[in-house]
C-alpha cells in the first residue's frame, strides 16, 4: 500500500494513475512525444502509469527494438513496414482499435529513436557491473541523445530485509551510491549537470526496534535530491527517536512527500502541480 500511495500521490484512496504518469500528459497532451519518458526495467512502475502517456521500457539499450537480433536486414525493414502498415491501416475502426493502433505505432517509433542512442555516446566514466550500474548508464545514454526524454525511472530493489539486514545494506548501498556517483559525474562531463536533478526515494520506511537483525514494514522514511540545481542542506526536522515520539511503533513524518513533488513538478517539470497532487502542499526549497 506504501507503494501505491507513493506511485499515484493519493494516500486516502487507491489511485488508478501514477504522478508522473499525469504529468507526461500534462507536459504533451497531444502525446506527440513517444519518448517522454523511458523506464530502465521489464517492469512498468505504477509512478509512469497513466492512460495515453508514452512510457518505454527498457532492459537493455543494445538489444532494446522489435526484431533486433536480426540485425540491419532487409527482411527485419520489411518485417518492421508490415507492422506499421497494419497498425495504420486500423486506426478509425473504432476506439478500441484506435488506441491499440497507436500504441503499437509508437513503440514503433520509440524504438526507433531509442535504438539510435548509443550510437555516438563517449564517455570515459567506468560504471560498475550491476544492474543498477547498467540502468543508471543507459539513463545517461538516453539523455545526452537529446532526443526529448524529460523523465527517466529505475528501481534498486532487495532493500526489504527482514534479516541480516545491516550485512545486506552494505552491498546494496555501495551499489547504489556508484551508480548515481558515475551517473552523476557522466553527466557533468557531458556537460549536461544543469539538465539533471535525480529524485532518490525508498517506497516504504522501516520500524524503528529491529526485530533481531533485521527491521519491519514502517513508515516514514527519507528522499534524496541530486544535482547541480540542488541546494545542498538537510531539510525538515529530524524525526525523533524517542519511544513515546514513536507512532505505533513508527517514525512520525514531518513533511508531506507532495511537497517534494509539487516542488518537482512546478520548478523542474515547469507544468502545474494541483492536478497531479490533488491539493496544495507548500514547497521545500531545496531547488536553487
Amino acid at each position: 500500500r506504501s507503494m501505491d500511495i507513493w506511485h499515484t500521490a493519493e494516500p486516502t484512496k487507491v489511485g488508478n494513475e501514477g504522478w508522473l504518469g499525469n504529468a507526461i500528459n500534462q507536459m504533451y497532451p497531444k502525446h506527440d512525444n513517444v519518448v517522454a519518458a523511458v523506464n530502465f526495467s521489464s517492469a512498468l512502475p505504477r509512478a509512469l502509469v497513466a492512460h495515453g502517456a508514452p512510457v518505454a521500457s527498457v532492459t537493455d539499450l543494445d538489444t532494446y527494438g522489435l526484431m533486433s537480433h536480426m540485425g540491419e536486414s532487409q527482411q527485419r525493414n520489411d518485417a518492421l513496414q508490415a507492422f506499421k502498415d497494419m497498425y495504420a491501416q486500423a486506426i478509425g475502426s473504432g476506439p478500441v482499435m484506435d488506441y491499440l493502433s497507436q500504441t503499437g505505432l509508437d513503440a514503433l517509433r520509440g524504438a526507433e529513436i531509442l535504438g539510435t542512442v548509443t550510437e555516438n555516446y563517449s564517455s570515459n566514466v567506468e560504471y560498475a557491473s550491476n544492474g543498477f550500474a547498467k540502468a543508471m548508464k543507459g539513463a545517461a545514454q538516453v539523455l545526452q541523445a537529446d532526443i526529448g526524454t524529460r523523465i527517466c525511472y529505475t528501481q534498486h530493489g532487495s532493500y526489504d530485509a527482514h534479516t541480516n539486514g545491516i550485512a545486506l545494506q552494505e552491498g546494496l548501498l555501495t551499489d547504489a551510491c556508484g551508480g548515481i556517483y558515475d551517473f552523476y559525474q557522466d553527466m557533468k562531463q557531458a556537460n549536461k549537470g544543469d539538465d539533471v536533478l535525480m529524485f532518490v526515494f525508498t517506497e516504504f520506511g522501516r520500524r524503528v526496534r529491529d526485530n533481531g537483525n533485521g527491521t519491519d514494514h514502517g513508515s516514514g522514511g527519507v528522499a534524496f535530491m541530486i544535482g547541480d540545481a540542488v541546494e545542498g542542506g538537510h531539510y525538515s526536522e529530524y524525526p525523533s527517536l524517542n519511544p513515546e515520539d514513536l507512532i505505533e511503533g513508527d517514525l512520525a513524518f514531518n513533511l508531506d512527500f507532495r511537497s517534494l513533488y509539487t516542488e518537482i513538478l512546478e520548478d523542474w517539470l515547469e507544468i502545474e502541480a494541483k492536478p497531479v497532487t490533488k491539493g496544495t502542499y507548500e514547497k521545500v526549497g531545496f531547488l536553487k
